[in-house]
This record gives structure tokens, sequence and C-alpha cells, in this order.
């Protein structure tokens, strides 16, 4: 049986959290550092749940019922509680709950690669032009929005520990645009589940899939294994102020927002298992302090297979989302945490022979739920065949703006590139007028 003996040397190094291994110790440091230089952000949180793979628009908010057969949702639509708007027929729940949410129909830009798309709809900005088309990733170029929050608030939740920025691991979801780049890797994501280049807390042993999310049991045997540890080798009293402080991120609060069985079971039950379980996941960490989470969902990818993929994940994202919108109701928080669930483009307004449908950037869509914005809106219109945009375009650095505004963030704050260069993080946007 392996020693779980803990040396002195083991902690200084404590908690590599998924930041490319910076320490825990270093990240309480920077938050530190945020908390002198007197930014006070509001205590507003925002998930961000990204359809990887690019969902299509007409089978989920802009179905274009009138249009030919090869151009309208295969599988129909139905009315929602907004009067003259429809959903795509996958979307009962959602469409009783319509006029609870903001509806963006005219996401642009103008890279139809997954890669290129995905940094764009995650840090606002494209990549230079001589990468554009190339294929399958280049090195993220911008920080990415959560690692600007990060940087603004603080890596770390001083009142609780809980990280600032979080991701949440799929299956997928391997294209740039999460990372912190330049802004410093104390800024990137918490990474929360398996991955090779940055397991969660690798170096205590502590390592969470996304199996044992679910399991109370195996995540606290392995926090339980750590405490005694700790408790047996005397460590904690050899430590210096930031490592000390870590290890009671790991032990206290920030441990809680991680046991999921701490939520009563009817909740669990109701939110169900996969995305339902991730989003309460992400709610419960926002709910102590995490300032920006994301989620990736998918793969919505349907060059082929359109029927069989939507039946396939468009159910739970109905079901998923509709119990979010009732719990954070419930708790007093739909003030508090904005919701956005979008991707990195939409599909072509032409079915193709697969059936599917292909990259699409000239059209997107959003939805935005909470995050004290106005609600029951429409904004922007789509041609009779959900091509192009016909009024209102909303750049991704809009959506952005949008997230600052809700986070209490100066849209105008910038910070120094490596070359010297002063860079705004956003670049001439302004948060979406029709819902603020």
């Amino acid at each position: 049986m392996r020693s779980t003996k803990i040396h002195r040397r083991q902690f200084i190094q404590v908690g590599a959290l998924g930041v490319g291994g910076l320490t825990l110790a270093q990240l309480l440091q920077a938050r530190a550092a945020a908390a002198d230089a007197g930014r006070t952000p509001r205590n507003t949180s925002i998930i961000l749940l990204f359809l990887d793979g690019g969902a299509p628009q007409h089978e989920t908010f802009d179905p274009k019922p009138d249009a030919p057969a090869e151009y309208r949702s295969i599988f129909g639509t139905i009315p929602t509680r907004l009067s003259g708007v429809r959903f795509g027929s996958h979307f009962p729940r959602l469409a009783e709950q319509a006029d609870r949410m903001s509806i963006l129909r005219t996401i642009t830009h103008e890279d139809g690669d997954h890669g290129g798309a995905t940094h764009w709809m995650k840090t606002g900005r494209a990549w230079p032009p001589e990468f554009l088309g190339k294929a399958p990733i280049i090195p993220q170029q911008h920080p990415s929005v959560g690692s600007m929050v990060a940087r603004v608030r603080g890596a770390v939740n001083a009142n609780t520990g809980v990280p600032t920025f979080v991701r949440v691991l799929s299956n997928h979801g391997g294209y740039p645009g999460d990372d912190a780049v330049w802004l410093g890797r104390a800024y990137s994501p918490f990474r929360v589940g398996q991955s090779r280049e940055n397991p969660m807390l690798s170096n205590m042993s502590l390592r969470v899939s996304r199996e044992e999310l679910n399991d109370r049991r195996a995540l606290l045997q392995q926090f339980d294994t750590f405490n005694r540890a700790l408790d047996v080798n005397g460590t904690a009293t050899a430590m210096d102020g930031f490592q000390q402080q870590a290890v009671d991120v790991l032990l206290g609060r920030a441990r809680e927002a991680f046991d999921l069985a701490r939520e009563p079971a009817s909740v669990r039950d109701r939110y169900g298992s996969g995305l339902g379980q991730e989003l309460l996941f992400a709610r419960r960490l926002c709910e102590a302090g995490a300032g920006f989470v994301t989620l990736n969902n998918g793969y919505w990818d349907f060059h082929g297979g359109i029927i069989p993929g939507c039946n396939s994940l468009c159910p739970p994202l109905d079901h998923a989302v509709s119990i979010f919108l009732d719990d954070v109701r419930s708790r007093g928080l739909e003030n508090d945490i904005l919701l956005i669930v979008t991707g990195e483009f939409g599909r072509t307004p032409r079915i193709n022979g697969g059936p599917g449908r292909d990259h699409w950037a000239p059209v997107n869509d959003a939805l935005l739920i909470g995050g004290g914005l106005r609600m029951g809106r429409v904004v922007g219109d789509t041609d009779t065949r959900g091509a192009y945009v016909r009024s209102r375009p909303i750049s991704p650095d809009e959506l952005f703006a949008t997230c600052f505004h809700v986070l209490g963030l100066d849209p105008r704050v910038q910070f120094t590139h490596p070359s010297g260069r002063p860079v705004y993080m956003i670049e001439d946007a302004r948060a979406i007028e029709e819902v603020i």
C-alpha cells in the first residue's frame, strides 16, 4: 500500500489547482494583492455554458418555422411565453419560461473554424489574420474573460477560499480560449476534473473526476486521507501564512463547495446526472464565491447525424437549464448569477444530406438568464432562412462587456502586455443596452 506520508517540501508546492503548476499559496497572495489595490467589484457571478462544437440555431432558439423544409428546424417548433417567439420542439420546459430569459439571435463573427471561433467567443478577440482557418489548434493569443475577472478580483476569493475562475472539464472542449496567457498563470482557471496537463490538486494526490463529483464517499475519502497526513506529520505548524491558508481552503468552505451531497437529495434528484449535476455544481461554486465558471457541453458538431445528435443533447439541456432557473429563483440568486448559454458559432441554414448542418459564423444565438439583466427580451433578428443578421448584430466583445456590467467591472480596464504595451481587455464595445 502506498504511504500517505507528506513532507514539508511537498507543502511548499501546496495545491497545483489546475493553473499550470502555480501553487494555491501564490494564488492567495495574488488575491491579497488585488485587495490591497482597493478593487471591490460586485459579488456577482457568471456561468458560461458553452455548447461545444456549435449548436444549430434552427433546432434550438431560432427555428424559422415559415422557411422552406430544407431550412427550418427538422423537429418542428413550439410556442413560448413570449408572443410570436418560437423555440425548437426539443425545448418545452424553456419555452414555458422564456419570459425569464433574454434571447440573443444575432451574435456574429467571421471565423468558421472551431478553434478560431472558440477563441473569439471566449476571449472577445479574433486570432491574428495569419492564423485564420488553420486547424486544429493555435496557441491562445488573448486572455479569456474568466481570466480577466480573476485578474481584477484576485485569483481566489479571500473570504471563502474558492477560486475566482473555475472550469469544469468535459470529454471535449480542447480548443483554446480558457487560459490567462500573458496575464499570468495565476489567473488561468481552476480545472475540476482529470487532465494530463493539470489534474486537480495533483501534488496532493487528490484527483476529482467527473464521476467522483457524484460520489461523496470517494471525494471525502481523498480529502480525509490528506487531512490525516497533516495530523500525523504535524506539517501545518511549519507553514507560512499563505501556505496555511491554502490548506484551510481545501479543508474549509472551499471543500464544502465541492461536496454535492451537502445539497438536499430532492435538489440533486431534480437536477439529475450529467449536465444537471454540473450546473448544480456551478451554482454551488458561485454561491460560495466563484466569479466565473465555465462548463463545456456537447459535442454539437452535427455535419451528419443531426437527428440522433439533437435527440441526445437537447432534452438534457432543456431539463438542466429549466431546473437551474427554478433553483436560483427559489434561493434568491437570480440577480446574483448570470447564466450564458451559447457556443462558438451557429450552423448552416440549409440542411445537408447527412442530414446535418455545417459550420456557420455569420449567425449564432445565446440565452442570457439572470444576473440582474432585463429578461423576456429578444435581441436581434435574422433573415427568413436564419442565415444572416437582418437587424442588430452583436459582437462577442459586446457579450463580454455585458459580463463586465453584471460583475461591476470597469469595461475599459487594461493591463500591460509583456511587450510593454497597455492593452484594453475589451476594445470599443459596450454592454448590450437592450438587456441592461
